[in-house]
């Protein structure tokens, strides 16, 4: 019998599903991928998820494996060799904006804190299971993506939007926004 998923997952996509059911929803702790979803989700503004989900490997390779050091670092040559990288997507703004979210994270973690900490005390470290019984209650943007978005943009985080920063929520696990009809839903709730 095939497996119930989110109506949003497309099946004709292997790493669709694959994020799906092994990333999305799922508490995250992983400084390094909190830092790389961080920015695939800004890079994912005005776009599809899918289309920056099938360009992730190329980001990897094109941003240092997400080390924020170098790319924070980054000059006016490598920005010039991202932007003309047909593998991810080359937006000047999207490009400088990473290169500042390197630069802030850098700037959080020399405060003695991390990603990690800051965003799971607004949560106090457990996940919110929104619990959808219709998918069409899933919401863009909530009270508490608001209030993150304000906090990372006064620390100086670019493509940090209050839709941008609840999608972020779901994909990092700090909220469970699987249907309830989802086989991922309970599987979900169970890892908080």
């Amino acid at each position: 019998m095939p497996k119930t998923r989110c109506s949003w997952a497309n099946p004709a996509n292997p790493r669709y599903i694959a994020y799906h059911d092994e990333e999305w929803g799922v508490p995250c702790h992983d400084e390094l991928r909190l830092f790389e979803m961080l920015n695939l989700e800004g890079a994912q503004a005005g776009l599809s998820w899918e289309t920056i989900l099938n360009k992730r490997e190329s980001y990897r390779e094109a941003f240092d494996q997400w080390d924020a050091r170098r790319i924070a670092a980054y000059g006016p040559e490598k920005v010039a060799e991202l932007l003309a990288n047909p593998g991810i997507v080359r937006n000047r703004l999207k490009v400088a904006a990473a290169i500042s979210n390197a630069q802030a994270y850098l700037r959080l973690l020399e405060e003695g804190s991390s990603l990690d900490q800051l965003l799971w005390a607004y949560v106090d470290g457990k996940p919110i299971d929104a619990r959808l019984a219709n998918p069409a209650d899933r919401q863009a943007k909530t009270a508490l993506s608001d209030h993150i978005s304000k906090d990372l943009s006064k620390r100086g985080f670019k493509f940090v939007g209050s839709t941008i920063i609840y999608a972020y929520m779901q994909g990092i696990g700090m909220v469970n926004d699987h249907d309830l009809s989802c086989f991922r839903h309970a599987q979900c709730k169970r890892l908080a």
